[in-house]
């Protein structure tokens, strides 16, 4: 482990420190100095924000480390399906709300166990926020595709990361993709600095940015310090279970880290208990029921069906799940089978009393968290 002596900038939001952080089971430290010494140290204290001390400890992070929460563990929080995907934060629209804060780039489209440890690192230095880029596919001419996480549901997500974050929920703010693609990585960390006003940066060693991915995180460390913006870059945190069935070949960034990529070739498969390892929490999936007559209802069982065109957010593969938990609004879990099929998937209840639909809206946002894909043998 090795250290420099600290230096500090006072930049009207706090006294931010302008240094370069390696954090895991080993991390460096650097800040801009005109010493040139190095010296070993167990943990390292850094001034921020009226002189408060955080020190960071190097540790070893897994996904069996990480416990899952169970639903209910987690509230459900109610959607507004009627928010438009476009309706995100422009920079001079983010600038007061995370001037001063330090920022973890990335995709966060699953919101993994990785991406957590990025709001982990970050709440370490000072105020956490998720900053990333959207509308990407429509930019790229990608396909489009569910998110894993319902955008609707990312705040409910974000929320049971605070004790993992100093009892602070992290903030995400998104920047559609369009009005920044061009910049060169230089623009882009001067924009952090200069027009977003953060005081640090968190990214993972394999982070990629600006115009056509041109920096890297070596990139970064360089930039932010010329910016006096502190970066701290963090090992790539793995999946333990990594073997032959999990890698991606033809992905060359594929070494087997936790990767949203990962946990859609678990839902892909219908792996529930290696999605919610990834995660780090159940893998909910959201449906905007509309039609009341989808309800079913016999004298020993109640039945819901939708067609899959009311998913909010990325399905398990097709099959039948055993003892999943149903959630509506604020009411308790209810234990359920689930089946999908080609259009449709269908959940059956044994309590024809335990399901609460609120008949007087004329939608509502069902919540189901999956047990395990029960496989038919010959």
């Amino acid at each position: 482990m090795l250290a420099r002596s600290s230096s500090h900038q006072y930049l009207g939001l706090g006294f931010c420190s302008a240094g370069i952080l390696q954090l895991s089971s080993s991390f460096l430290v650097k800040v801009p100095s005109s010493s040139s010494s190095y010296s070993s140290v167990s943990s390292v204290a850094l001034v921020y924000n009226n002189f408060h001390i955080h020190r960071f400890h190097p540790r070893f992070v897994s996904s069996s480390s990480l416990q899952s929460k169970s639903a209910g563990d987690i509230p459900f929080l109610p959607c507004s399906v009627s928010q438009q995907e476009d309706d995100h934060e422009k920079p001079s629209e983010v600038l007061s709300a995370v001037a001063g804060g330090i920022v973890a780039l990335g995709k966060f489209d699953a919101l993994h166990i990785g991406h957590r440890e990025l709001a982990i690192q970050a709440s370490k230095v000072g105020a956490p926020y998720l900053l990333s880029f959207v509308g990407m596919a429509e930019v790229l001419g990608w396909e489009p595709r569910h998110p894993i996480v319902a955008r609707c549901d990312r705040g409910r997500v974000l929320s049971s990361w605070a004790p993992y974050c100093g009892n602070v929920a992290p903030k995400e703010f998104q920047i559609q993709f369009r009005s920044v693609r061009h910049l060169s990585p230089r623009q882009f960390v001067e924009m952090l600095a200069e027009e977003l006003g953060v005081c640090g940066v968190v990214a993972g060693e394999n982070y990629r940015f600006g115009y056509k991915a041109a920096g890297d995180a070596l990139e970064l460390v360089r930039l932010c310090d010329e910016f006096g913006m502190g970066a701290y870059i963090i090992n790539s945190v793995m999946d333990r279970h990594q073997d032959s069935r999990n890698m991606n070949f033809y992905d060359l960034k594929d070494k087997g880290q936790v990767s949203s990529t990962r946990v859609r070739h678990a839902l892909a498969e219908g792996d529930m208990k290696f999605v919610s390892e990834l995660l780090g929490r159940p893998h909910r999936l959201l449906l905007n029921i509309e039609d009341r007559e989808n309800l079913t209802s016999t004298s020993s069982t109640q039945r819901v069906s939708a067609p899959k065109s009311s998913l909010l957010n990325l399905p398990p593969k097709d099959g039948f799940y055993e003892n999943c938990a149903l959630l509506v609004r604020e009411h308790k879990p209810v234990t359920c089978r689930v089946s999908i099929d080609t259009t449709r998937i269908h959940l059956e209840m044994d309590r024809i009393d335990s399901f609460y639909y609120d008949y007087s809206q004329n939608s509502q946002v069902l919540g189901i968290e999956f047990g395990e894909l029960r496989v038919n043998r010959v």
